[in-house]
């Protein structure tokens, strides 16, 4: 049996990454989420995997979201106020600026590494300093 077998809901797959979604806005839209948990959760045992339940969060997205509960075995999984979609940190309200915030900051840190470092205050070795090691962290956030 494949991870897709019976999955009513959206299931997008990345490496050793599983996302489950779905829209929940009836009590059937929530049971479907759980029944595709119960799923997924049967799957793993079958194929002698576990799911690590400390990486399984929930992360409700919407205006009046009813913010079910939900089980991955007989766990319930943590509701979470942001979660990091392939490499990107996404909020609840699908804003990324915390992203490009936590960006910016790491690149303030590299800048004053190279300043507290480096002796030379010169065009020539600034620069490439700057372009091989800050530029790609602000770039990445764009």
């Amino acid at each position: 049996m494949d991870t897709d077998s019976g999955i009513e809901c959206t299931l997008s797959k990345l490496a050793n990454d599983i996302k489950l979604c779905g829209v929940v806005d009836t009590l059937e839209g929530r049971d479907a989420i759980q029944r595709n948990l119960d799923r997924l959760e049967k799957w793993a045992h079958a194929n002698l995997m576990k799911f690590d339940q400390a990486k399984c969060k929930v992360l409700h997205l919407g205006h009046g979201n009813p913010r079910h509960k939900y089980r991955l075995g007989r766990e319930w999984t943590e509701t979470s106020p942001e979660e990091k979609d392939s490499g990107v940190l996404m909020d609840k309200k699908l804003n990324v600026s915390w992203q490009c915030m936590l960006a910016a900051q790491k690149a303030n840190r590299i800048l004053g590494c190279i300043k507290r470092s480096v002796a030379s205050r010169s065009r020539e070795v600034i620069l490439p300093l700057y372009c091989a090691l800050v530029r790609p962290h602000l770039e990445y956030c764009i």
